[in-house]
């Protein structure tokens, strides 16, 4: 599974940005995923001009260039950090099982 994210990636508190709830999430819930920054951050003028180019994938992903998106192994797309953290919840990595 791949985690689109923000320069803000899975940093801060989980409740203040929306990339970090996701990542946060996740880890709660027991997953690895690749992560994947993406530039073009809104509230960074100087990105202003190359969000598009830099969002591209996520926008062909998703339909949106807002992250972060979650694209699941079997290509399934969550967008928006709510539903993502709500999938997680749901979704609980199962523990490996030991051979015996």
């Amino acid at each position: 599974m791949v985690l689109y994210t923000c320069g803000q990636k899975t940093h801060g508190p989980g409740f203040a940005h929306p990339c970090a709830k996701a990542g946060k999430a996740l880890d709660a819930a027991g997953y690895e995923y690749e992560l994947k920054t993406v530039g073009g951050y809104r509230l960074a003028a100087w990105t202003w001009g190359s969000r598009d180019a830099d969002r591209e994938e996520v926008k062909r992903l998703s339909g949106t260039n807002e992250v972060p998106i979650l694209v699941l192994d079997n290509d399934e797309v969550i967008s928006g950090s709510g539903a993502i953290a709500r999938w997680a919840k749901e979704h609980p990595r199962s523990p490996a099982k030991s051979g015996g």
